[in-house]
């Protein structure tokens, strides 16, 4: 695929660093654009890429540009996206996709209807554990799940911190990080919670800082989440059933679980990434636009969809309203 880059900031770094680690897959980088042209071309000059444009439109505009990854705030997902379809591209944007369900379903339409593959960039969906640990699911090894639970939090500090809690970018730890809680719990239990109940801190900024999620699930099992930018968390999880558990030390990057079984000796099973984790979901692009697919089978719109649902009905919960978002 030949790619473009839509924004500069420290994840489209890693995308750019990913696809130059791929060339000799085909993937290529091709443009980049920013709305400030130094820093288009600053970023072009780092990461060996031929164009660099001032502006999103001229990159959308680009002939060369088969497939455009979106790294902007999340604020503007929607808007870039429907920028890119309109021009004919096919998109990887980075999650979380919206800020709510219909401009989701708004962009997942358009796609669609001009035969465009389109994706929300969650690339821990795609991480190879994540598939044994699923089967370790479906083949019964341990068991009936009763309990799930997750946490992740990182400190920021200065320009970075005002900026992952703005409320006009669509701030806070749970679209930040918590939709990573979120996204691996709904992979494991393929179904939303029950109900759900929420402690919650706020930033100065009016965006969540920290939260514990309790959900419960119509089979009687429960699973928690902790998100937060403030404090450092370990990111681990834990799989409890009535055979045994699974232990993730580090559940976003999923590179080796520990498995405890009835009368069986521990096991840790490894699953090291090819790079750092995004080729996957770069891979399941390519494959499904070589396909003429217009969205993954893997992760689905409908995936997409729920996880997107409940991350806005939790927020919504707390009474927490984005600047300039709509109702």
């Amino acid at each position: 695929m030949r790619w473009g880059i839509l924004a500069t900031g420290n994840i489209a770094g890693k995308f750019a660093s990913t696809i130059l680690a791929m060339e000799n897959e085909g993937e290529t980088l091709v443009a980049v654009g920013s709305r400030r042209l130094q820093s288009a071309e600053t970023f072009a000059q780092k990461y060996h890429i031929s164009k660099a444009y001032g502006s999103y439109e001229e990159l959308a505009q680009d002939p060369d540009v088969e497939a455009v990854y979106v790294a902007t705030p999340n604020s503007m997902h929607y808007e870039n996206c429907m920028l890119c379809l309109s021009h004919g591209k096919h998109v990887l944007c980075e999650k979380p996709f919206t800020i709510n369900v219909r401009q989701a379903q708004e962009l997942y339409d358009m796609a669609s209807q001009k035969g465009l593959f389109l994706m929300e960039a969650l690339w821990t969906w795609f991480l190879p554990l994540y598939g044994k640990l699923r089967d370790l699911l479906k083949e019964g090894t341990l068991g009936e799940i009763r309990q799930i639970t997750c946490q992740y939090g990182f400190v920021a500090a200065g320009a970075r911190r005002e900026r992952k809690f703005d409320s006009s970018l669509g701030g806070g730890a749970l679209l930040d990080i918590g939709i990573y809680n979120l996204a691996f719990l709904y992979l494991l239990k393929q179904e939303m919670p029950k109900t759900f109940t929420s402690q919650v801190r706020m930033s100065e900024y009016g965006t969540d800082a920290y939260s514990k999620l309790l959900f419960d699930y119509t089979d009687g099992s429960v699973a928690e989440s902790v998100q937060t930018i403030g404090e450092e968390l370990e990111r681990n999880a834990t799989v409890i059933g009535t055979k045994g558990t699974v232990f993730l030390k580090d559940f976003q990057h999923a590179q080796s679980m520990t498995v405890r079984l009835e009368n069986q000796e521990e096991t840790v099973l490894e699953y090291p990434e090819d790079i750092n984790g995004f080729e996957y979901q770069i891979r399941e692009v390519t494959r499904c636009v070589r396909a003429k697919k217009t969205a993954s089978d893997c992760y689905t719109p409908e995936d997409s969809m729920a996880i997107g649902k409940l991350l806005y009905d939790i927020r919504k919960s707390w009474g927490m309203h984005f600047t300039g978002e709509e109702d």
